[in-house]
């Protein structure tokens, strides 16, 4: 069969990858291993698919926090903005949540797919599901064609769109690294990227937080006495570590640490918005002496974290304040505001949900997403070196790659 590009593929890059290309008048064939497009699409924003992010093009690229500043010259050419007007375009309603989410009216994610494919399809775009890409079939440093498992597709451009290698149960396997390594590229080291993480501290062994949930507490990263980063959200507790969007967020620094350390320090800080002297100052007012400890720390902590926190101390939950000693409340105030523990591994890299690591950046042009080694063959989402935190922002760099790719893959059609 013979067609102008070749997507492997059809996941939320892939799909964009094919529609942008198909949209230059090229003709297009999206080569699928499962039965389905977007079966990862379908599970990103709980299932409501977070579709973009619409804060500033910088805030975003800061907070895609593995290799972002590579994408500075795709985002001039498709960007957050251009992702929202094209769903409109689409006629599918959208809307913004905290902390700049976007996401479809109807809360699923099925919404967003199904416009993909019915676009893709409406350009002419053909779909082969359970097709597996065998070799990029390459002369004279030139794609000519893709081998599948059913036939050798003749074409002018290839955009690899597999994904990395989180949820192989959905096809994103890491089997595209394979065909691209035997083109010459370099794979960087794979790892997971927000994931939760592994602890050894006698409370997790015993389960004493198993479930529990702090809202809006800061996590930091420790290295010595030195915040390596800081994130303000959700905080879990569970029977084999901690987890939570702050967690998530802090990972791919732990992650990378423990890659020379065998452990690393985390730290908690229960009450942001408290200072450890303002915290004092409510200690010692007059009318809460008489008040029980217990009852006094409820009003900052769940019940369960706050006898936690009494009986590591050594400070009876009915006791009254006025007979704890100044050392007792210091040490207190200490485990609200720098509660300390040790990680010492993450889930593995199918648990996690983006992978940290990928085709060598120093081997793609940035404008184009063309290969440096092979002309004609294209990268798009996940399988790049290229990772960002969750919150919009690794889907925005899919979508956009995948807009990019697709333009520039049809600019070499014969």
């Amino acid at each position: 069969m013979k067609c102008d590009v070749v997507v492997v593929g059809a996941g939320t890059s892939g799909l964009m990858a094919a529609i942008s290309a198909a949209s230059c008048g090229a003709k297009v064939v999206v080569v699928e291993q499962n039965q389905t497009a977007g079966k990862k699409l379908l599970l990103t924003g709980n299932g409501r698919c977070n579709v973009t992010n619409v804060c500033s093009m910088q805030e975003i690229i800061k907070h895609i926090v593995g290799n972002g500043k590579f994408l500075y010259s795709v985002f001039q050419q498709f960007n957050n903005q251009d992702i929202i007007a094209f769903f409109k375009e689409l006629h599918v309603d959208l809307k913004v949540e905290d902390h700049g989410r976007v996401f479809p009216v109807s809360n699923k994610s099925k919404t967003i797919l199904e416009a993909l494919v019915n676009k893709a399809q409406s350009l002419g775009v053909v779909f082969q599901y359970q097709r597996v890409a065998k070799a990029i079939v390459v002369k004279n440093q030139q794609v000519v064609g893709l081998s599948t498992n059913q036939e050798v597709l003749s074409c002018d451009s290839v955009i690899m769109a597999t994904g990395g290698a989180s949820f192989p149960q959905t096809g994103s396997n890491g089997s595209g690294y394979g065909l691209i390594r035997r083109l010459g590229h370099h794979i960087t080291p794979l790892l997971p990227s927000e994931v939760a993480l592994v602890s050894k501290e006698s409370f997790i062994l015993d389960k004493t937080l198993m479930g529990l949930s702090l809202k809006d507490v800061c996590l930091s990263v420790m290295d010595q006495h030195k915040k390596v980063v800081s994130h303000r959200l959700d905080f879990l507790f569970t029977h084999f570590g901690v987890s939570g969007p702050s967690v998530l967020r802090c990972s791919s620094f732990v992650v990378k640490a423990l890659q020379h350390q065998t452990t690393v320090t985390l730290q908690l800080d229960v009450l942001p918005d408290v200072s450890y002297e303002t915290l004092k100052d409510f200690w010692y007012q007059k009318e809460v002496q008489t008040m029980m400890v217990k009852q006094w720390l409820k009003e900052y902590v769940p019940s369960r974290f706050a006898a936690f926190l009494l009986h590591q101390v050594s400070i009876s939950e009915q006791q009254q304040i006025a007979n704890v000693s100044k050392k007792q409340s210091q040490q207190l105030f200490s485990m609200l505001k720098e509660f300390r523990f040790e990680v010492c591994d993450s889930l593995p890299l199918q648990q996690a949900f983006v992978t940290m690591g990928g085709v060598s950046l120093k081997e793609i042009h940035a404008k184009t997403l063309e290969s440096k080694l092979v002309k004609g063959l294209y990268f798009a989402g996940e399988i790049m070196d290229i990772h960002g935190y969750t919150g919009g922002y690794n889907i925005t760099a899919a979508f956009a790659g995948g807009y990019v790719a697709g333009y520039w893959a049809s600019q070499k059609k014969s």
